[in-house]
């Protein structure tokens, strides 16, 4: 285990607010610092606008708010429109980083994450950022022109002084073996231990193009032999007459490492931490990008489309014809699948988290012998 920098504790102040991209690698993040130093006080900024005040309580870590302060994706006019509402969240920011006596602010964009920037470059901090997606939103790319600790998902994300680490996972994630855990997944969902599992999501709200796809291609599926798990999201329901092979659909998983041991392929969006979930635990995957905020979730999945471990379907083009024509033929290959098995793998970071909390302790390490320093020489002044 590795000790503390210092006798004292390491305190660290994490930033990344409002969605759940945002929020889940920064607790992912949390765990990792925690498991490597149990000492770590660690408080997270958030906002009532988001999931944060759900999301953060429920990993176990302090949340303190500040005024939410939304910005577009692009430096614009309307960044200029902002000011009033920064000052304000950059002084409560800082109100917090006072009170917990914060030593390092560590952000992963969203709402939160300007305002603990600034507020923690006001008081000679050190930043450390980790960016998820493949397009930067505007938080993160100012501070990576103020910082030099810049941490990306990928190589294609364009940063300065930015190194790829991958996404900090839930260790049930990352040390998921799923060959171990396969066969008890499988009666858990009620599916048969002996064909093919497609697994079927939209993320935790469900996708509406997807679940029509596959489920009018139920029939298919079943005729060649395909089991499938679809889980729908709460706000959708799809109808599949009874059967065998089974078709067994779910409103939601809560402990996501079940319906991917259960799984052999999936299909579904391509949010950053869907992409670096399944590139962990080797699980290939057919990604329909949402067709939204410029084509960004279609650059989370090139890189592992690249590496053979993936197909990539526009949302437009997906429908049961191209289930059919596309998908179920490579369901019903096992020899395609194992190949493309390895290729996800082989695109994975599942040690991000330990990276990341390694080099933020290391921040903290020599922010510390930089404050001693001063002393020293303001002593013999």
């Amino acid at each position: 285990m590795l000790t503390s920098p210092s006798p004292r504790r390491p305190r660290v102040v994490v930033a990344g607010g409002h969605s759940a991209g945002h929020i889940e690698p920064a607790m992912n993040f949390a765990d990792a610092l925690r498991r490597l130093e149990p000492t770590a006080e660690i408080t997270a900024l958030g906002t009532v606008r988001g999931l944060d005040t759900t999301l953060v309580p429920a990993r176990g870590y302090p949340l303190e708010l500040i005024p939410p302060v939304p910005l577009p994706r692009d430096l614009n006019r309307a960044l200029l429109r902002t000011p009033g509402k920064l000052r304000a969240s950059v002084r409560a920011a800082g109100a917090v980083l006072d009170r917990v006596r914060a030593e390092v602010v560590v952000g992963f964009g969203g709402y939160v994450a300007m305002p603990a920037y600034l507020a923690a470059r006001g008081r000679g901090l050190p930043i450390v950022v980790h960016e998820a997606n493949a397009r930067p939103g505007v938080a993160n790319r100012l501070a990576a022109r103020i910082t030099r600790h810049v941490f990306t998902a990928s190589p294609r994300v364009r940063l300065p002084h930015a190194t790829a680490i991958g996404i900090p996972l839930r260790p049930a994630i990352t040390g998921l073996d799923r060959a171990a855990l396969r066969d008890a997944a499988r009666r858990r969902f009620g599916l048969r231990s002996d064909a093919p599992v497609l697994m079927v999501t939209g993320g935790s709200q469900g996708a509406r193009t997807i679940n029509a796809a596959v489920s009018g291609a139920a029939a298919s599926l079943r005729a060649a032999g395909v089991q499938v798990l679809h889980i729908t999201g709460p706000r959708h329901a799809v109808e599949v007459p009874d059967g065998d092979p089974p078709y067994v659909a779910v409103p939601y998983v809560h402990e996501m490492q079940y319906a991917y041991a259960a799984a052999d392929f999936v299909i579904c969006r391509s949010g950053a931490m869907t992409c670096a979930e399944l590139a962990a635990v080797g699980l290939p995957a057919a990604y329909v990008p949402l067709p939204l905020r410029g084509g960004e979730q279609r650059l989370n999945a090139e890189p592992v489309v690249a590496a053979g471990g993936a197909l990539l379907v526009d949302d437009a083009d997906l429908d049961p014809a191209w289930i059919v024509r596309t998908l179920i033929p490579v369901l019903t290959d096992s020899d395609r699948i194992a190949a493309m098995s390895a290729h996800a793998s082989a695109a994975g970071a599942p040690d991000a988290g330990d990276v990341l909390a390694r080099h933020v302790l290391t921040a903290v390490t020599e922010q510390r012998r930089c404050r001693c320093g001063s002393r020293r020489r303001a002593r013999w002044r």
